[in-house]
């Protein structure tokens, strides 16, 4: 495992997903729901599928999108942490192939006094420390 997300090699990026969920502390939150921000980079060599040119070596960005999708706007969760971190074990434990997960959750629509673009969480999960054999 190295600290330097960069030095990891290939990724499949997935930006600026947008979902309504219902995920917060507040009951409104729960209530109502609101939008949701993704983007997830999975890190996994990508040079069998650069050289066949052969869907079925590499891994579909829709399945990973499918994956976060289903999670935002699944059951209510409390914390962006957990809405974070059930799209990176989910998309590790489905692809193998996948080494390492970076994913962001942000929610544009929250109530600060100035402007923003979104407040949000970044995680990291490694296959090698966070995936129990």
């Amino acid at each position: 495992m190295t600290s330097d997300p960069s030095k990891l090699g290939d990724k499949l990026i997935l930006r600026g997903l947008m979902f309504h969920g219902f995920h917060g502390v507040k009951q409104e939150e729960k209530k109502l729901g609101q939008k949701f921000v993704i983007d997830v980079d999975a890190w996994m060599d990508l040079r069998t599928p650069g050289q066949s040119d052969n869907m079925s070596d590499t891994v579909s960005y829709t399945d990973i999108y499918r994956i976060a999708k289903n999670i935002v706007e699944g059951p209510s969760q409390n914390l962006l942490e957990s809405v974070a971190q059930l799209i990176a074990t989910t998309t590790l434990n489905n692809h193998p192939q996948i080494s390492a997960v970076r994913v962001v959750v942000g929610k544009p629509h929250v109530a600060v006094p100035g402007p923003l673009d979104y407040l949000g969480v970044e995680i990291m999960r490694y296959r090698s420390t966070d995936m129990p054999l």
